[in-house]
């Protein structure tokens, strides 16, 4: 078999196998992290419960940690309780509506993301589609670890891989 059928045969192979799997871990460089990064965020409008340690951000939600870049429709925020209520450390953050996650060199896209700071761990749902280049790769839920710059893809993996090649 000569050397561009086997390459065929094997990319074809990858992409069946991609297309069949329930659960796909990949890596992904630009999505490791440093979350002892300060977070800021930008709204169009916040409403803050003391009482329960929260606040909620909605319309045109950014947040930014360093190359990090997450946007949505509405971000809840869950502060750390102390003795005395709140903190002011976030714990975890929780996005929804139009959720994206941008570096560098990736794109994640779902319905909701869940950020819990201490584990340095974000995990999208709904519809997920992460983008690396021209290569995409699509699963109902995603959890990416920051620390590692890896990520499970859950529920129905299906990828598109560009090879770079060019047709005889």
């Amino acid at each position: 078999m000569p050397l561009l059928s086997k390459t065929v045969v094997g990319v074809f192979l990858c992409l069946v196998t991609a297309g069949i799997a329930q659960t796909t871990e990949v890596a992904l460089g630009g999505l490791k992290q440093d979350s002892s990064q300060p977070v800021q965020v930008a709204a169009d409008q916040l409403k803050v419960d003391q009482a329960n340690g929260s606040a909620t951000f909605t319309g045109n939600v950014i947040i930014t940690q360093g190359t990090l870049k997450l946007s949505a429709d509405q971000v809840d925020v869950e502060y750390l309780a102390g003795q005395s209520g709140a903190t002011g450390k976030i714990n975890r953050m929780i996005a929804a509506g139009n959720v994206l996650l941008v570096t560098p060199t990736e794109a994640a896209q779902a319905e909701q993301a869940v950020y819990t700071v201490a584990s340095s761990e974000i995990v999208m749902t709904g519809d997920v589609v992460l983008t690396q280049g021209a290569s995409a790769l699509s699963g109902q839920k995603i959890t990416v670890n920051l620390v590692t710059g890896t990520a499970l893809v859950e529920g129905r993996v299906t990828t598109t891989l560009q090879t770079g090649g060019t047709s005889p």
